[in-house]
């Protein structure tokens, strides 16, 4: 069973379907009980930082997910999932996020170091480097391609804490994030076809 956390931002339903296809039962919910009995939770983002933090919190649903990481209980955030699991966004002024993993998120520059353009945002399938061993990166190979699409980005405190990296431009940003039984990945795993169907096989595949 996968819990996925609908608190009202962005449609859901092909992250459900993805999870389906790869075998999974899925709960959709926003009531902070059924995030405390779940076997593992999916937190999704879409849009502005301060509005999905703004909209958990309004919800009731920061305090269940901490309790629900101190339990073990495995979580992974998708796409802005990855943001809001560190401290703080610069986006659109300083706001708070969940603080389950140290560091910040941030905005791509408009150029490059050599001063060439760099579209914002980063749309389109870009290629993950393997930073560190997860069982999340079971059956993924280097250099494997993910569909993308995002202005903002982690900057991780520790490393250790980065499994898999992307460079956009003279970017080098973390593609997929993990530490514990806390994962994240900035990609949206249900469009990118059989790898990303595998990242949800592997976190499927984690034992509760």
């Amino acid at each position: 069973m996968v819990t996925i956390i609908d608190y009202g931002i962005g449609n859901l339903r092909s992250l459900e379907k993805a999870f389906q296809a790869v075998g999974a039962e899925v709960l959709r919910t926003d009531r902070p009980d059924d995030l405390l009995q779940a076997e593992r939770l999916v937190l999704p983002g879409v849009g502005a930082f301060g509005a999905c933090m703004a909209e958990l919190r309004r919800r009731g649903l920061i305090a269940p997910i901490h309790e629900a990481v101190c339990r073990g209980i495995p979580l992974l955030g998708v796409c802005a999932g990855l943001q809001l699991l560190f401290e703080e966004s610069e986006e659109h002024g300083r706001h708070e996020g969940l603080g389950l993993l140290p560091g910040r998120v941030v905005r791509f520059p408009e150029t490059t170091a050599d001063g060439q353009r760099l579209k914002v945002p980063h749309m389109g399938w870009n290629t993950i480097a393997h930073h560190r061993p997860s069982p999340l990166l079971e059956g993924i190979p280097d250099g494997a391609y993910f569909y993308f699409v995002h202005s903002y980005h982690a900057v991780a405190e520790n490393p250790d804490d980065v499994l898999a990296v992307t460079t956009y431009g003279d970017v080098t940003f973390p593609a997929i994030v993990g530490r514990d039984r806390v994962f994240g990945v900035q990609f949206h795993p249900e469009k990118s076809q059989q790898h990303g169907l595998r990242i949800l096989k592997n976190f499927l595949d984690l034992s509760a």
